[in-house]
């Protein structure tokens, strides 16, 4: 039956929660990513997207003539399972968001297809300025071992709250 006295649907409310702004954000809050198997499709879909089509990372028999278990992921590969899209960061922060500055990535032990990774996005500094902040956050990824993979920062572009 209708609820007549509900007001009707209003797309710009169907959001994940209320805008976080930069001064709402706390060094080693932690926002979760997705573990995520990589999967030959995933494998598939890196080398259509880059157009890296080295052995090393969809030859079975080059890679195992090389003393790999099974393909190696290219490190790239690694590094976009960090992507914040696919946690709740950008959602937390939702409209204070101006963009994404930077990246960096360390590579620090093999990960190939079957291997499942964690990442996490914690806060590692807050840079303030007149009406934005630079949030500084750390990136890691282990593996279903509790390896630490690879690590690197992100440096996103903030609004400060509204006066």
């Amino acid at each position: 039956m209708p609820d007549t006295d509900a007001k009707p649907f209003d797309p710009a409310e169907h959001r994940f929660g209320p805008t976080h702004w930069f001064e709402d954000l706390q060094i080693g809050q932690k926002f979760y990513i997705n573990s995520r198997t990589q999967t030959e499709a995933m494998f598939a879909a890196f080398q259509l997207a880059s157009g890296d089509n080295h052995p090393i990372h969809y030859d079975r028999e080059y890679c195992k003539a090389r003393g790999h278990r099974d393909l190696l992921a290219h490190g790239l590969q690694v590094a976009i399972q960090g992507a914040a899209g696919g946690g709740i960061f950008p959602h937390f922060i939702g409209d204070s968001l101006i963009g994404f500055l930077e990246q960096s990535s360390r590579f620090l032990k093999p990960v190939y297809c079957g291997d499942t990774l964690y990442p996490m996005l914690v806060v590692s500094e807050l840079k303030p300025s007149r009406t934005t902040g630079v949030a500084v956050l750390k990136l890691t990824i282990h593996n279903q071992k509790g390896e630490l993979v690879s690590d690197g920062e992100h440096k996103y572009l903030i609004k400060k709250r509204p006066h």
